[in-house]
């Protein structure tokens, strides 16, 4: 709030914190709040009493199921979130998205789509990808964006559909957008001094794992391998365990499982939770190593000129929790203390 940095400790907070911060923010001038509604929120009603003007969808992946138990109630928890748009709000949905349709099934909201594969009121394509950015269209309109992946277009599709509907000048919006700079832990790219390149991305789950890695081969095109460092939460959804490390071999030359908070487990319980995902073949490329320092150290050591090291699941995290105790670790952090030896 103006210069003020409020850390957060869950993506909404409770509804007293909630409406504090709002009435802090109407104080301090601010006209427009966009905020992340988690599924949790909307079940435990942490949103209650607040009109919102809309509200986008972007996709629904597995995620939470330690919570919601299934992903229809994962989903019914997302969708009774436009159920409650009022009229004179904007649904916003990603038309790719299988669950797309079903969020504006009951909503009184103006239904929109956005789409980079059909019809739909805000229509994207990738024309060109980098690991510094993408070429993008936007109906009709070409701009270059510091962002990589699809996941990211899409994403960007949605922030000028959602702007256009606030009733934004189109031109100053795709300014805006080419001037963007992604946030730290989400694909952040490093080039090492040998010439092969490091990416550090909060990819948690499985299907955020498939789209990092796709992204990562779109722009490589087969010209350099692919070296992943993942892991799983501790005392989170054990279902996806496997999940993420199918999707990670899928798209890998070599594969290092590791921690990533393992908070009460064991790390050898959780890598061995998604090892049971793999065949015995698929377990030829990889590797396990619990400490998630070693893991990286050995990921940059394995690399050559034009590979990409994938370090995935803590991002932006500077901490690793370990028995209840949050462990200074940041994964760039230490990627950039082996390349800083390189030199």
């Amino acid at each position: 709030i103006g210069k003020e940095a409020i850390a957060a400790t869950h993506t909404t907070p409770d509804p007293f914190e909630l409406n504090y911060l709002l009435g802090r923010m109407v104080e301090a001038g601010c006209r427009h709040a966009f905020m992340e509604v988690s599924s949790h929120s909307v079940d435990q009603k942490r949103i209650a009493g607040l009109r919102f003007k809309g509200g986008i969808f972007t996709n629904l992946t597995r995620d939470h199921l330690d919570y919601h138990k299934t992903v229809e109630a994962y989903l019914k928890a997302k969708k009774g979130f436009f159920d409650a748009l009022p009229a004179d709000a904007f649904a916003l949905t990603n038309g790719d998205d299988k669950n797309g349709r079903v969020m504006l099934q009951n909503t009184a909201a103006a239904q929109y789509t956005y789409s980079l594969r059909g019809m739909a009121d805000f229509k994207g394509r990738i024309l060109e990808s980098h690991f510094d950015g993408t070429e993008l269209e936007i109906n009709n309109r070409q701009l270059f964006v510091r962002f990589v992946g699809r996941f990211n277009a899409y994403n960007l599709l949605a922030v000028y559909g959602a702007a256009t509907l606030l009733g934004m000048d189109k031109e100053t919006l795709l300014v805006n957008m080419s001037r963007l700079i992604p946030v730290s832990g989400r694909f952040q790219t490093l080039r090492s001094p040998n010439g092969f390149t490091a990416i550090v991305d909060y990819a948690h789950t499985p299907d955020a794992i498939k789209n990092i890695l796709t992204a990562v081969h779109e722009v490589l095109n087969a010209k350099g391998k692919v070296i992943s460092v993942v892991g799983a939460g501790g005392n989170r959804d054990k279902g996806k365990r496997p999940l993420m490390a199918q999707e990670t071999v899928a798209q890998s030359d070599r594969v290092i499982l590791t921690s990533d908070n393992p908070r009460f487990e064991q790390p050898e319980a959780i890598i061995d939770d998604m090892l049971q995902g793999l065949t015995p073949e698929q377990q030829q490329k990889v590797l396990t190593i619990t400490d998630r320092r070693q893991a990286i150290k050995t990921a940059v050591m394995l690399a050559q000129p034009g590979d990409v090291v994938v370090v995935a699941g803590k991002g932006h995290e500077d901490y690793q929790e370990i028995q209840g105790v949050k462990h200074h670790f940041n994964d760039k952090e230490e990627i950039e203390a082996l390349f800083a030896q390189m030199q």
